[in-house]
């Protein structure tokens, strides 16, 4: 297979099962108000990480599926998602950066630029909010899971917490 290929591909499924992770997530989190749970995506399914019971999450899971199937795409994007934060820190680091632009080398110089950089670094995150999101929605998940199936799902130890493997396939 080419390279470029399985890139693309490579992409895609994890695009899917990053879709299903946050809608099992958005599930779960309705129904059980307060838990704490967290997700990670790869190529071949996801990882539900916290104390859960199984039979719940297989609905959950299931149930993810079968409404992006259904068309309800929004379960895809989660508020506690990794690319709102690195959205949010890239754009409040970069402000900082530019902050410290062309300020000087002695440390009185640089802590007299600190509430400027504050200044910027506060209104970048203000101003990246819905960049996440939107990072969720072009590149990071996707609610089209046309051919995504669930092969299994398994309780498991992630990093010492419990956890489920959801490992799915997609024709």
């Amino acid at each position: 297979m080419n390279p470029l290929n399985w890139l693309l591909d490579t992409w895609m499924a994890v695009r899917r099962n990053h879709g299903l992770e946050h809608a099992t997530l958005n599930i779960l989190g309705r129904r059980f108000p307060g838990i704490v749970i967290a997700g990670h995506s790869d190529r071949d399914g996801c990882w539900i990480i916290g104390s859960i019971p199984s039979d719940a999450l297989a609905q959950a899971a299931y149930e993810a599926l079968s409404r992006l199937k259904s068309g309800e795409h929004g379960l895809v994007i989660h508020r506690n998602c990794g690319t709102n934060f690195v959205a949010s820190g890239a754009a409040a680091g970069l402000a900082a950066w530019l902050g410290m632009f062309n300020v000087g080398r002695s440390f009185r110089q640089k802590l007299e630029r600190l509430p400027t950089v504050i200044m910027l670094s506060t209104l970048a995150l203000i101003i990246s909010q819905p960049l996440g999101p939107y990072l969720q929605q072009v590149a990071t998940t996707t609610g089209e899971v046309t051919g995504l199936t669930i092969q299994s799902i398994r309780p498991a130890q992630r990093g010492g917490l419990p956890a489920h493997r959801i490992t799915t396939t997609f024709r």
